[in-house]
């Protein structure tokens, strides 16, 4: 079944530009050279002592230099998060090929997810009021405790004045603001929206998800981060931001811009669970999924590609895998699977990221290994190894949450549509 062709161009929403903070580096270039090569970037972690706890990995950025992108008088202003935000969002501006003016600013917005924000200043303010009192409070350091922070300072730095929302829905936080994303420009109150996630490392992070015991190694076993393996025994952290610039066919047309892909559907649900468990039947996974694929007018067979949620979590990746396989089995077609997640960490907020890596792999055709995965749990295609060359005509972005929530997008080479 091809997608319908009686939509305007004006309602079909393309990827224009790429801007990431990643631990594979910052920029576009870098984070997809080294992904292409089935880069790791897990390490024990530098920047936290992680004593405490009984996990020691994970994959934090490093090479980031602010003074790069954002301007001097705004740093000091800046949290971690805002930092990489800022950066990312000036990034995916300037690969779209936009120029903030005048005459466009009130129409380019922002649209971010975050599933914890800044801990870390969070953490500080804390500490500070408790033993200090609030005459003691860096009143610098208050702003940054929201949620919305990081795209309010991004849009100050940057001087947009459009649409500016910051969505906190768990580890689909990023997913889910890209998708609304693309409503806003459907809807005409933006012509240009940037949509991702961010999340950083910080040691109150770190340690409350050792004491849920989702941390690898959960029970026993060497750490790591083991997509899909029948060896998984829990996630490692990750950090970072990953920003899409979106923008209607019709506009992108006008102003000869280069087209990453088209977001062809999206779709959400949920079947509930404990807030800090994943789901464990399928039916919710198959639903959403369903429901994307309805909404870009496709049926299963015409997807070439999963870019999955599967982190190493012994729950998650067998419900995923499960999944995949009861809704394929019957189209006789079953896509290729892979998973950044053994490379990249889960930062919660990796939708951003993972994104920014989907629309890398319609546009240049290949599809990123699946690190860590050596044993798989179900025998399905699997990209392992190195990358996979091939032409990703439709290709879906998994995400799901923590307490059974799902968010999925259809990610499309517009060309064939």
């Amino acid at each position: 079944m091809d997608h319908e062709h009686d939509r305007s161009d004006s309602q079909r929403i393309v990827v224009t530009g790429l801007g990431l903070v990643s631990p594979l580096g910052a920029g576009k270039d870098e984070f997809s050279r080294r992904l292409s090569e089935g880069a790791c970037a897990i390490d024990t972690v530098q920047s936290l002592d992680t004593s405490a706890v009984s996990s020691h990995l994970g994959a934090e950025v490093r090479d980031f230099s602010p003074r790069d992108f954002i301007s001097v008088k705004n740093l000091r202003r800046m949290d971690r998060t805002s930092l990489m935000t800022a950066a990312s969002a000036r990034m995916a501006l300037d690969d779209a090929g936009v120029t903030v003016s005048a005459e466009n600013r009130d129409r380019i917005g922002i649209l971010l997810g975050t599933s914890f924000g800044a801990t870390d200043v969070t953490v500080q303010v804390a500490d500070t009021l408790l033993k200090e009192g609030p005459s003691s409070v860096n009143p610098i350091l208050v702003p940054n405790t929201v949620m919305n922070a990081p795209a309010g300072h991004a849009s100050i730095e940057l001087g947009f004045r459009g649409v500016n929302i910051t969505v906190t829905h768990f580890a689909v936080s990023a997913e889910t603001a890209i998708a609304y994303a693309v409503s806003e420009i459907k809807r005409g109150t933006a012509d240009f929206m940037l949509a991702g996630g961010v999340d950083i490392l910080s040691k109150f992070y770190y340690e409350s998800l050792s004491k849920f015991h989702g941390l690898s190694p959960d029970k026993d076993g060497a750490e790591g981060a083991r997509p899909f393996d029948v060896m998984r025994n829990g996630y490692v952290v990750g950090e970072g931001c990953g920003i899409l610039c979106l923008e209607s066919l019709s506009c992108a047309r006008n102003r000869g811009a280069r087209i990453y892909c088209e977001i062809t559907g999206a779709g959400m649900g949920s079947s509930p669970t404990s807030p800090t468990q994943w789901p464990k039947d399928t039916q919710g996974i198959r639903r959403t999924f369903q429901r994307t694929l309805n909404s870009a007018g496709l049926a299963p067979e015409d997807i070439t590609a999963i870019m999955a949620s599967a982190n190493g979590d012994r729950v998650l990746d067998a419900v995923e895998a499960r999944a995949y396989d009861e809704l394929f089995d019957a189209c006789g077609q079953k896509p290729f699977v892979t998973s950044v997640k053994g490379s990249l960490g889960e930062s919660f907020s990796s939708g951003g990221i993972r994104a920014c890596a989907l629309a890398l792999s319609v546009k240049n055709k290949w599809l990123p290994p699946t690190v860590g995965l050596s044993n798989p749990l179900l025998p399905m295609n699997f990209v392992t190894g190195q990358k996979k060359e091939i032409d990703v005509k439709h290709a879906v972005l998994a995400g799901i949450s923590f307490g059974g929530t799902y968010v999925y997008l259809v990610f499309s080479d517009y060309k064939s549509q």
